[in-house]
């Protein structure tokens, strides 16, 4: 499966399909760079999926808050 790259948008909520790799280290080094060039960490995301409306369909689903230490 590929590794999609994407530009997030907030207000109104966009996603902007950057780049598709094949392998991790080239997402990896690519997402790096992006976030370096425009200083912006959170709104370039890396995601893994069989295709590109699979991950589309991942980064528009709100993720869970993670609970650290609860008793």
């Amino acid at each position: 499966m590929p590794y999609f790259v994407y530009r997030i948008q907030e207000k109104p909520r966009k996603l902007d399909h950057m780049e598709t790799f094949s392998s991790y280290k080239e997402a990896k080094v690519y997402v790096r760079e992006q976030r370096q060039q425009s200083n912006d960490v959170e709104s370039i995301r890396m995601i893994f999926a069989r295709n590109d409306i699979e991950a589309e369909k991942l980064l528009n689903t709100p993720r869970e808050e993670r609970v650290i230490g609860e008793d």
